[in-house]
């Protein structure tokens, strides 16, 4: 997970994840413009193991935060990044299993791969509740999140999960005691729908 090394930032070039644009508008008789960025929707997904009353996420490094956390005077372009100053735990994340629609399945179809690839269940689509729609990263890309609940037993599980091709992620199981102490942390490294999730967790299904 944290095995990372020879971090350089170099100015974007081309991607096939997202797309930047400026968008030129009028607004109260003022010219005005804003850089925005698409990218896919998603779907995220909260898991409860009911066997044994634990909550399931998944552990990723996500490069944007690392960059996020690294002062902007140490990041140059072309230049090694100071890995024992800047170690790669300041990027590793704490989020839903989740994955990009970027397949002509169904949310729920979806929804249910990544719970195998990421976690390691087998889940029916049936067991699948919805959360909600909602939008991220309003200020950039405004992409589409589906969130869904889902209930699973330890006689769903029938790999370790971990990802698919280079995929690298660490499945963690948490009480809910134990989520309760993480979201009343000063700092949390997750994204807010996660925070969204676990509280519509908390208000609609902790007994």
């Amino acid at each position: 997970m944290e095995e990372v090394s020879k971090v350089i930032i170099k100015p974007l070039q081309q991607s096939i994840y997202m797309k930047p644009y400026t968008m030129h508008f009028v607004q109260n008789g003022v010219k005005r413009t804003w850089d925005l960025l698409t990218i896919h929707d998603s779907v995220a997904i909260l898991l409860y193991n009911i066997s044994r009353n634990v909550l399931i996420f998944v552990k990723q490094f996500r490069p944007a935060v690392y960059f996020g956390s690294i002062p902007e005077e140490d990041r140059k372009f072309d230049e090694e990044i100071d890995m024992k100053k800047y170690p790669p735990s300041l990027g590793v994340t704490l989020e839903l299993c989740a994955g990009i629609i970027d397949k002509q399945k169904s949310q729920e179809v979806i929804a249910k791969e990544e719970v195998l690839e990421e976690c390691g269940y087998d889940v029916p689509i049936s067991s699948l509740e919805k959360i909600g729609l909602y939008r991220s990263g309003v200020g950039t890309s405004a992409s589409l999140q589906t969130a869904f609940y889902c209930e699973v037993t330890d006689e769903m599980k029938v790999s370790a999960g971990g990802g698919v091709d280079d995929e690298i992620i660490e499945v963690v199981e948490m009480t809910v005691g134990d989520i309760k102490k993480y979201v009343t942390q000063d700092y949390i490294k997750s994204p807010p729908s996660f925070m969204f999730a676990i509280y519509w967790f908390l208000y609609h299904k902790q007994k």
